[in-house]
């Protein structure tokens, strides 16, 4: 999700296809298996932490840019000799399976992606919280901590919306990684942030973003026309970041391919238009996402407010429908595990939390992040999910658009290496 977006009850709109895609998948219950071609939308995807990730991205920016000791991961140092600003959007929803479905309403968009994109992966859970603050850090979940849309506070009955956070916990103790943010600014990067106006001194925000200043953006032309105005307004090496939400807020309420989604992707359009037409001749973007979207069909829904197997020793719920936590009443971990795995079968994988962390997801989860992850790990297959109609936001049971899961669908986002023409 968002942000902070609305939400509202809307129709359903069914599930997506396939995609000509080549990437690392593992079987639901398994380990690795070597890419092939051809994959389909649904297969499961491991996160490629420092080898092509999400939170690849500004380190190798930063390489770009000359500040010491800053890693190159994606090989950017020598596709862009001569840079010295680096414009970086992140799409909020854009997976790389959904570059062709936005194709005939983004014409430069779909351009641009021919001649210079590549798949990465975002991290795990493929959600946005987690996507900003890997991001940002360039760390993998388990390092930052931020390792899910909600997760319990350990040690408390507390479940916390890493959306709707603001002071509590303490975003500096919470997420303790300092950002690449902070480490460009620090060696004497010009660094700027532009997001919506009310994100500002969010939980999110500080916890992602920390570092250079901050200025707010409501709509894509003021993102467009503030992230250029940026890139020219100092002399020195220059890092400018700018997000926007929309297009997954109308996947969320409306579908993907829907009119509505339709209408945002040609706004996302416009914006990298203005972007990549406008660059400084020293300058290149950088374009990618948080995760990608799926539609899910009301009848691959389950509902653990309204199921008692599903509630049959739970103390709380965390995550979001694709991903669930579930953190259980003293002893009751295997039988939890045994009563999810026999209501959604070949629905999700269903797996305690050490074999989660073990199987490498979250890459390495220091001690005192462990607890964040449920005491069960529920990842959603296909375009299943699992709602919870009455202890979750009363409109997230109805929404059309999700993600959070492992597969092609959520974990795949592109990244466009465009130099200034």
């Amino acid at each position: 999700m968002t942000e902070r977006g609305e939400v509202a009850a809307v129709p359903v709109v069914p599930g997506q296809g396939t995609a000509e895609v080549a990437v690392p998948v593992v079987p639901a219950q398994g380990g690795p298996k070597p890419a092939v071609p051809g994959q389909n939308v649904f297969d499961r995807v491991m996160p490629r932490y420092g080898g092509g990730s999400l939170a690849d991205v500004l380190p190798s920016a930063l390489a770009v840019l000359g500040v010491p000791g800053a890693a190159d991961p994606l090989g950017l140092v020598g596709r862009l000799d001569g840079v010295r600003r680096i414009a970086v959007l992140l799409v909020d929803g854009l997976g790389w399976h959904l570059l062709p479905v936005a194709a005939p309403h983004a014409p430069t968009l779909a351009d641009l992606a021919g001649r210079h994109a590549r798949p990465l992966t975002s991290g795990f859970p493929s959600t946005t919280p987690t996507s900003l603050v890997s991001l940002g850090t360039g760390a993998a979940p388990g390092r930052h901590g931020v390792l899910g849309f909600r997760v319990n506070v350990p040690g408390t009955d507390r479940v916390l919306t890493h959306i709707d956070w603001r002071d509590e916990p303490s975003p500096l103790r919470w997420q303790p990684v300092s950002t690449q943010l902070e480490r460009a600014e620090a060696d004497g990067v010009a660094v700027t942030v532009l997001s919506r106006p009310e994100y500002a001194g969010s939980g999110l925000t500080v916890a992602a973003n920390r570092g250079g200043r901050h200025l707010g953006a409501a709509d894509p032309e003021t993102l467009a026309t503030g992230m250029l105005a940026a890139l020219r307004a100092d002399d020195r090496r220059t890092l400018v970041y700018g997000y926007h939400p929309d297009l997954d807020k109308a996947g969320h309420l409306t579908g993907v391919d829907s009119p509505a989604w339709r209408i945002a992707a040609a706004d996302v359009d416009r914006l990298v238009a203005q972007l990549a037409v406008g660059l400084p001749a020293d300058a290149a973007l950088l374009v990618t996402a948080d995760h990608g979207q799926l539609n899910v069909p009301v009848d691959r829904r389950y509902d653990l407010d309204t199921d008692p197997r599903l509630r049959a020793g739970l103390r709380l719920v965390a995550g979001e429908p694709r991903v669930r936590y579930l953190h259980v009443e003293p002893g009751a971990t295997d039988d939890v595990v045994a009563a999810w795995r026999g209501v959604l079968g070949a629905g999700a994988w269903v797996a305690t939390r050490d074999e989660a962390v073990a199987a490498g997801w979250f890459g390495p989860v220091p001690e005192q992040h462990l607890a964040r992850v449920g005491d069960v790990v529920v990842a959603c297959h296909e375009n299943y999910a699992v709602v919870a109609s009455r202890t979750d936001h009363p409109i997230e049971a109805r929404l059309v658009g999700y993600h959070g899961s492992y597969t092609a669908a959520e974990m795949l986002i592109p990244l466009l290496v465009v130099p200034a023409r």
